[in-house]
């Protein structure tokens, strides 16, 4: 397993989730030894009950102090202020602005990191506008892993040195993200066995760039060209018409619209890269759209991902035209991973 350094963990902390959280919140997590939070990868708030630090599969507590516990007795507990003075924070005392976020469940903040939210739902017609009385905030923390994904890149390399259409298969918060991002670097930048290509992705949440002003502020590789905040579908039609990708990633594909852009893509001779919610292929085969995507073995290989023993294992490489598993760990062999 890949761990992330203490001073990045620390950059991150400083730069971008301090600043959104109330003072008193900011101040018992400062007093957390850093070598502790390496494994950070969520803080969560809740209303009347406890602040909890998420450090890979496993979530702990804390006193006002800022030490650890393993129960609530003693635990801080997060407030209706917490959630307000930090929704505050985020959107700059302007959280109407944030109105498609929050029809969406989530706002995404400089550096990628994504808050999610829950609450009352405002609910017209069937369909949900926006929530109210927010009652519980995720801040899942974005990373950028360089080098995580080396050792799977020689599985994604088809005959001619092409890029083969490929899907990330997880649960949520198993590292998938982290796993793209570094192959979009990895297969723009090239090495000396494979040339690199050209690039498109499109980042609907903000997440897989983190950019700000449109320029990531991560590293995507020299031939990378992204599409922040814009809808999965029509960015990815819109790549293929004005940018000429060899390659399209995107995250977390679900619509019938996705569904069509893929096959687009595909049909215009560009590989696509992107994730998926689910367990293993079998469970995601039996969801709507993106099940039809399975069944037709439109993907060319899959990543199936876990967070046992660690978040970013990776637990099995598959080629889906022949039905094979091209990898998977023995009991003392675990390829290199994501540490979230």
């Amino acid at each position: 397993m890949l761990a992330i350094e203490k001073n990045e963990i620390e950059t991150i902390l400083q730069n971008f989730i301090f600043p959104i959280l109330p003072y008193q919140l900011a101040a018992m997590i400062r007093e957390v030894p850093i070598s502790q939070l390496t494994n950070l990868t969520e803080i969560r708030l809740r209303v009347n009950k406890p602040l909890l630090l998420v450090l890979g599969n496993v979530d702990i507590m804390l006193t006002s102090k800022g030490k650890f516990l393993r129960t609530q007795d003693g635990a801080y507990r997060c407030d209706r202020d917490d959630i307000h003075t930090t929704l505050q924070l985020i959107s700059k005392n302007s959280l109407y602005a944030f109105e498609q976020e929050l029809k969406m469940g989530f706002i995404t903040i400089h550096g990628g990191h994504r808050i999610g939210l829950a609450g009352q739902a405002i609910v017209d017609g069937g369909e949900i506008k926006s929530l109210k009385n927010i009652s519980s905030l995720n801040i899942r923390m974005a990373r950028e892993i360089k080098g995580c994904g080396r050792d799977v890149i020689p599985y994604l390399i088809g005959e001619g040195k092409r890029v083969v259409s490929t899907l990330l298969i997880s649960a949520p918060c198993c590292g998938k993200t982290t796993l793209l991002r570094d192959l979009i670097r990895q297969i723009s930048t090239g090495n000396t066995s494979f040339p690199g290509v050209q690039v498109g992705v499109v980042d609907e949440r903000s997440e897989i760039g983190a950019c700000k002003n449109g320029i990531p502020t991560v590293d995507l590789g020299p031939r990378t060209d992204i599409l922040d905040a814009c809808p999965k579908a029509s960015g990815m039609l819109m790549l293929i018409r004005s940018m000429s990708p060899a390659v399209i990633a995107t995250d977390e594909l679900g619509r019938a619209e996705d569904l069509y852009a893929v096959r687009e893509a595909l049909h215009a001779g560009v590989s696509v890269l992107a994730t998926v919610h689910g367990r293993d292929s079998d469970e995601v085969m039996q969801r709507p759209y993106v099940g039809e995507l399975i069944q037709g073995k439109y993907f060319e290989r899959y990543i199936i991902l876990s967070d046992q023993p660690k978040v970013g294992t990776i637990e099995k490489i598959i080629d889906s035209k022949r039905n094979e598993v091209l990898w998977m760990p023995s009991s003392v062999d675990i390829l290199r991973g994501v540490n979230l």
